[in-house]
C-alpha cells in the first residue's frame, strides 16, 4: 500500500505510547432541573472532559477500550485561519520548534502540513483503540487536508475499512468573495474498525418515492422502477450489443458502459429484469422491484443543505442558545450531526467526539433521545478554555432549555460529569503517585491485566477489599496501602474468603516460597514494577 511521508512521522508514529498515563479529575456533575440529582462522578455516562485531547484520550482506555460505538471529530482544517497552535510534547529537536507557534498560512509556513500530520496521527492510533469492533470514525474536513487524511485514515484504520466521502452541502449560497470557485462543500469521511461487522440505519421510503414505481408489464412481483442500464464507469465487459425484443441492435451511448457482463445480462433476461419500454425497442432499463426495499432505502454520499442543516443555520443555533451571542465561529448544525448519529448509531451508543468545540454533538444526542427515548452517551474532549463557557455551557442550556418567551425550546434534561485531566499515575523516579485516588489506580491495573470493565470488582465485595476481578478463572488481587509496604504472605492469604483456582497478586513484597506459589497456582507481581506501562 502507498504510505504517505512527512517531515517527523517517524517520531510520532508511537508518539501515542509516550504520553504519560494521566487520571481524569472530576470537577464537578450537573443535572437539570427536575432530573434525579447525580451523585458526583455518576452522570450516567455523559462527560466533558477540558484538557489535551491526547492525554484525555489516554486516560479514557481503561473504562472506553473497544467500547465507542461512534466517533465524530471535526478536527482543525488547516485552512491557515484557525490559529491552531502545535504543542504535542514529541521528544524530537525539529518538532520542539514547533511548539507554541501559530500554524501559518499556505506560503508562509511551509512546514504546515507537517505539524497537521503530526498531531492527527497519534490521536487516531489512540481513537481506533477506543473504538467498538463494530464501531465507525466520521471525520468532518474540507479540502485543504482531505487527501492527507485520506492517506492517515487507510494506514491507521486499514483502507479496506473505508466506507464512504460524504460530500455534505454546507453552504445555502456561492460565496461571493471566492477567487475562483465558491467552496459549497465539506467532506465527511467514514471508516470503520471491522467493516465486516458495520450496519448502516436505511432510509424510509417517502411517499413522493414511492411514485417512482409503477407496473407497466404487470409483472406478478408488484411495482418497480426503471434504472439506466448504462453507467459513466468504465467497465470493459460491458462494451456489447444487445438486441432488443423488436430485433433493434444497441450499444452503450458514446463514453458509457452496460453495468454488467453479457452472462449477467442473461441472467437478468431470463428473470424479466430488463425493460425495453411497450414498443421493445427503448433502451435497455433495469428493473428494481418496491418488494425489495422492505428494509429502506439505502442512504447516498450527497448530503443537501435541505437534510442536514448548513453553516449559517449552525450559527443561528448557537446565538439561540447564547441569548442572541455568536461565541463560535466553526460550529456544525444539529441536523448534521443527528444525521450522522441515525444513520451509524443505535439508540444505546456510547458517541465521543474528541474536537468538541461548541458542543453540537452533545446537543444532538440529547435532542435525538428526546425525540426517540434512546439512551445515547456523550463523552466530549475539548482542549481550549471555553471547554466550561461554551462546550459545557451549551449542553447544560439545552438540558434545561433555551430561547426567549413565546420561542423558548423545552429542555431535554440530562446530566453530565465535568473532568479536567489529573496527575500522571507514575511519578517521573517510576514509582505510583500515591496521592491518587485508590479506585483509579485499581481501574488503571485492571486494564492492564485485561479485565473486562464488567468483570472489574468494587472495593466492598464479599471477597476482599484488594480484588480487581475475576477473567478467564483467574483472580486479580491488588494488595496495596499507600502508606505502608505490602506484603504477600500466609497471614494475607488467611484473610480472603475464597479460593480461586488460580490468582495474581500484586503487593509490595512476597515471602512465599516458589514450590508453595507453584502448588496453588498463585503468580506474584511487584509494585510497582511489575505494573505494565502502555
Amino acid at each position: 500500500m502507498p504510505e504517505l511521508r512527512w517531515v517527523g512521522k517517524e517520531k510520532v508514529v508511537n508518539h501515542h505510547l509516550d504520553v504519560p498515563f494521566r487520571t481524569l479529575r472530576n470537577v464537578y456533575t450537573f443535572a437539570s432541573e427536575g432530573h434525579a440529582a447525580a451523585s458526583r462522578g455518576d452522570a450516567g455516562g455523559n462527560k466533558i472532559i477540558h484538557g489535551d485531547n491526547l492525554e484525555a484520550l489516554k486516560a479514557l482506555l481503561p473504562e472506553y477500550e473497544g467500547r465507542v460505538k461512534c466517533i465524530y471529530i471535526d478536527p482543525p482544517y488547516n485552512t491557515g485561519n484557525e490559529n491552531w497552535i502545535y504543542n504535542d510534547n514529541v521528544n524530537d529537536p525539529k518538532l520542539k520548534k514547533w511548539l507554541g507557534q501559530v500554524v501559518g498560512r499556505e506560503g508562509e509556513d511551509l512546514s504546515r502540513h507537517d505539524k497537521w500530520l503530526c498531531m492527527m496521527y497519534p490521536r487516531l492510533k489512540l481513537l481506533r483503540r477506543l473504538l467498538a469492533d463494530d464501531g465507525v470514525i466520521v471525520v468532518s474536513i474540507d479540502d485543504t487536508e482531505v487527501h492527507n487524511l485520506r492517506h492517515l485514515l487507510d494506514e491507521i484504520f486499514g483502507s479496506r475499512n473505508f466506507i464512504a466521502n460524504i460530500v455534505w452541502q454546507k453552504r445555502y449560497v456561492s460565496n461571493v468573495t471566492a477567487k475562483f470557485l465558491s467552496d459549497m462543500h465539506d467532506h465527511i469521511l467514514v471508516y470503520s474498525r471491522n467493516i465486516e461487522n458495520v450496519k448502516v440505519k436505511r432510509l424510509e421510503r417517502t411517499e413522493e418515492q414511492l411514485k417512482d414505481y409503477k407496473n407497466p408489464d404487470e409483472d406478478p412481483r408488484g411495482l418497480w422502477r426503471a434504472q439506466d442500464l448504462s453507467a459513466s464507469k468504465p467497465y470493459n465487459a460491458g462494451r456489447f450489443e444487445i438486441v432488443t425484443p423488436a430485433g433493434l441492435t444497441v450499444t452503450p451511448p458514446p463514453g458509457r458502459y452496460w453495468r454488467c457482463n453479457r452472462e449477467q445480462y442473461d441472467k437478468w433476461i431470463a428473470d424479466n429484469r430488463i425493460w425495453f419500454g411497450k414498443s421493445g425497442n427503448g433502451r435497455p432499463m433495469l428493473k428494481s422491484f418496491l418488494e425489495e426495499l422492505k428494509n429502506g432505502i439505502t442512504p447516498n454520499t450527497w448530503w443537501t443543505y435541505e437534510m442536514a442543516g448548513h453553516n449559517k443555520e449552525a450559527t443561528l443555533e448557537l446565538k439561540t442558545i447564547f441569548d442572541g451571542a455568536s461565541p463560535f465561529d466553526t460550529p456544525k448544525p444539529v441536523k448534521l450531526l443527528s444525521q450522522i448519529f441515525e444513520h451509524f448509531c443505535s439508540k444505546d451508543s456510547c458517541i465521543l467526539d474528541s474536537f468538541a468545540g461548541s458542543g453540537t454533538t452533545a446537543h444532538a444526542v440529547l435532542k435525538l433521545n428526546q425525540q426517540d427515548g434512546g439512551n445515547r452517551k456523550f463523552i466530549l474532549i475539548e482542549t481550549m478554555d471555553y471547554a466550561e463557557n461554551i462546550t459545557a455551557e451549551r449542553a447544560r442550556r439545552v438540558m434545561n432549555g433555551y430561547g426567549e418567551a413565546g420561542k423558548r425550546i423545552a429542555g431535554t434534561g440530562g446530566s453530565f460529569d465535568y473532568y479536567e485531566i489529573g496527575q500522571p499515575l507514575f511519578l517521573d523516579d517510576g514509582n505510583l503517585n500515591e496521592t491518587l485516588c485508590i479506585d483509579e489506580i485499581r481501574r488503571y491495573v485492571a486494564y492492564t491485566e485485561n479485565i473486562p470493565h464488567v468483570q472489574q470488582t468494587a472495593r466492598d465485595n464479599p471477597h476482599t477489599s484488594y480484588l480487581l476481578g475475576m477473567a478467564n478463572d483467574t483472580a486479580y488481587i491488588f494488595y496495596y496501602e499507600p502508606t505502608r509496604s505490602t506484603t504477600l504472605d500466609l497471614e494475607f492469604l488467611s484473610t480472603l474468603n475464597f479460593k480461586p483456582a488460580a490468582s495474581v497478586i500484586y503487593a509490595d513484597n512476597c515471602l512465599l516460597g516458589r514450590a508453595f506459589m507453584q502448588r496453588h497456582h498463585i503468580t506474584f507481581k511487584k509494585i510497582p514494577r511489575d505494573i505494565t506501562r502502555f
